[in-house]
């Protein structure tokens, strides 16, 4: 009788209210406040990047509601009301697109996340008292410019060190909480601030528009006012020009410094833009003695600036204005990261004389100990010794780890090459050279884009179908590593003067239990066979030519560092892949004009011997074309390119100190 009479009420309720739902639960995030930032406005997306900016503006919220109620995620029986409510928000920009099914997300996701942590306590007990308070410290500031931003990158990177447990769903993963963490720390500076939202989770919300009719009209207008005046300025320029010809052909040097949409980075307190006045001073006009270099972009001179310090700056040849958007985007790849074992930018300079044409300088910290293609295959007769070898493959592996997993938006170096390895005073690995680096979006799995790198470095399914990932600079890492142990390069001439890589014949070695004999003979202070064959073992598994079998760099440096991280073991390699690889790489050469000779560059020479050619044109469909020549050489070798400059030598991808 009870049981009727508390059925009956029920009962009565969904007869009065069909919609009534016992099961239906409120959603806890808070997603209209994504209505609210930036005055109204949105970031603007494309096809390709709007599944990537939906899963970061949901981790905004998620910070929100972090910094409300100290949990990541709502609870799981809120997963469907929650999606409902994030739906109905992205409907109100882009009707007819269903998040779930369009980005791959499944409802339970949501709730989900890295090592099953849900609150904020269970967060922070993971982390190391001293990482969690330099987090704390460094990001609950103003995030507005690109130095504190950075600054606070670098921290979520070492915090995420200590978060390598399992993540359940690709919502919410481990790196996406620090970053969830970080935005929750500040009343001031909160998740809703711009500059948090740009800096940790890529969401400008600076550079929309509320109104889109409005902002059109106002863009054409803007144009066609600028436009007008922009050809009167040319007919200004041309006349001036062609006046002062006339007037003397022997007048002085004009300077004009040119505006670039890199000057809204000096926000930045490191980042400067030096003048082409203050380049010539420091380089004693690009005195031939300076040079310290040469590879295929042109000249890298050694400079004395007025404070004392000695730098290097890297001089492009064949410039124009047209090919300013690449010499952009290595810039943005540079000033966008900070970390120990990666090259520091000093600054920049663009402009055009009337003398010298149009110039791009690069301006960075001067490495005292040159390339570790110097030490490895230059001129000096002395080996390094295992404890240098261990501290470069070691620095070299935290910085790549860094740019796939500490950098926001992850960045894939593509070149990892010994002459990008450049050396300080005391050892300390940089990798340089950013000029082929893509930024890779968060949630995408891989790129398409066209073959770029060096011979005998680049993976097979990057080579064959341009397939792009962190693991193509992890197999790039792996033939350096077996270049550091064993002192050969990654493309060796056999018998029969056809090229063989060297990665093929230590994995040989290694399924035949030789893995020693990949070390090299002589090797000052060696390392115990332990650790010499761990090493050699970590340099076959990253260097194997199928991506699946490859480990990523975050576990490469535990391999390194760590005596008791557990061995992958080592996985079969199909025949297509030994045989073939080489020709793959040919092929895609031929083809697409990407892959440059693997020697990379060598120290400044005027003699020239046993020269031996071999061209390559380097292009990148984002950005505008560069165009070099390169040419390799055995023993006393330099790489030119046809240039308009009059030391007629090119530069090299790397920065030494004579």
């Amino acid at each position: 009788m009870s049981l009727l009479s508390n059925f009956l009420p029920s009962l009565f309720l969904l007869l009065i209210f069909p919609s009534f739902s016992f099961s239906a639960t409120p959603c806890p995030l808070n997603i209209t406040l994504l209505r609210h930032i930036g005055d109204g406005s949105r970031p603007s997306t494309t096809s390709d990047t709007q599944c990537h900016y939906i899963l970061q503006a949901l981790h905004l919220v998620q910070a929100d509601y972090l910094h409300r109620t100290g949990l990541f995620v709502p609870p799981p029986n809120t997963s469907e009301s929650c999606w409902t409510s994030f739906q109905s928000f992205i409907d109100e920009f882009q009707p007819n697109f269903n998040i779930r099914s369009s980005c791959g997300f499944q409802t339970s996701w949501i709730s989900q996340g890295c090592m099953n942590i849900t609150t904020k306590q269970e967060f922070e007990q993971q982390v190391s008292l001293p990482a969690l308070q330099s987090l704390q410290s460094n990001c609950n500031v103003s995030l507005d410019n690109n130095a504190p931003c950075a600054l606070c990158t670098a921290k979520r990177s070492e915090v995420l060190t200590s978060l390598t447990g399992v993540t359940v769903s690709n919502v919410s993963d481990c790196r996406s909480y620090t970053a969830i963490y970080a935005a929750s720390l500040s009343d001031q500076f909160g998740p809703t601030n711009i500059g948090t939202a740009k800096c940790l989770f890529g969401l400008d919300f600076s550079s929309a528009s509320g109104s889109s009719s409005n902002h059109r009209t106002i863009v054409i207008v803007l144009v066609t006012v600028f436009g007008f005046l922009g050809l009167l300025l040319l007919g200004g320029f041309w006349g001036y020009f062609r006046y002062k010809k006339k007037k003397s052909a022997n007048s002085k040097e004009t300077v004009i410094e040119l505006g670039s949409a890199l000057d809204n980075m000096n926000q930045s307190t490191t980042l400067i833009r030096f003048d082409f006045g203050e380049i010539k001073k420091a380089t004693r006009n690009f005195a031939r003695d300076n040079i310290i270099g040469s590879g295929g972009y042109g000249n890298v001179y050694k400079g004395l600036l007025n404070d004392g310090s000695e730098v290097a700056m890297k001089r492009f040849k064949n410039c124009s204005v047209a090919g300013d958007a690449s010499f952009k985007h290595e810039v943005e790849v540079i000033a966008s990261v900070r970390h120990v074992n990666l090259v520091a930018l000093r600054g920049y300079c663009t402009a055009t004389t009337n003398l010298e044409g149009h110039q791009r300088i690069i301006v960075t910290d001067l490495m005292e100990n040159g390339s570790l293609y110097d030490h490895l295959f230059g001129s000096s007769k002395k080996k390094l010794s295992w404890p240098i070898r261990q501290k470069i493959a070691l620095g070299t592996a935290r910085g790549l780890a860094y740019l796939h997993y500490g950098a926001q938006p992850s960045i894939i170096h593509r070149d990892i090459k010994a002459s990008n390895i450049l050396l300080d005073e005391k050892f300390e690995a940089k990798v340089a050279d950013f000029g082929l680096a893509k930024f890779n979006p968060e949630g995408m799995t891989h790129m398409s884009t066209r073959v770029a790198g060096t011979m005998g470095y680049v993976a097979p399914e990057y080579a064959l179908y341009g397939q792009l990932t962190e693991r193509s600079d992890v197999f790039s890492f792996g033939v350096l590593l077996l270049e550091l142990l064993s002192g050969r390069k990654a493309l060796e001439t056999n018998e029969d003067g056809q090229p063989s890589a060297f990665s093929d014949l230590a994995w040989s070695l290694v399924r035949n239990n030789r893995a020693m004999d990949v070390v090299e003979d002589g090797m000052p202070e060696s390392g115990t066979p332990e650790i010499l064959e761990k090493y050699v073992l970590v340099a076959v598994l990253c260097s194997h030519p199928q991506l699946y079998a490859r480990p990523t760099m975050d576990q490469v440096v535990k391999m390194l560092e760590t005596d008791d991280e557990p061995m992958p073991s080592v996985v079969e390699r199909p025949i297509p892949f030994i045989s073939g690889r080489l020709d793959i790489e040919k092929s895609a050469s031929s083809n697409s004009g990407q892959l440059c000779s693997p020697t990379g560059y060598q120290a400044y020479t005027l003699q020239l011997q046993n020269r031996r050619a071999s061209t390559c044109n380097e292009e990148d469909e984002e950005t505008s074309e560069r165009v070099s020549n390169c040419v390799e050489a055995e023993g006393n070798s330099e790489r030119v390119s046809n240039c308009k400059e009059e030391e007629g030598k090119s530069e090299r991808g790397s920065v030494s100190k004579d």
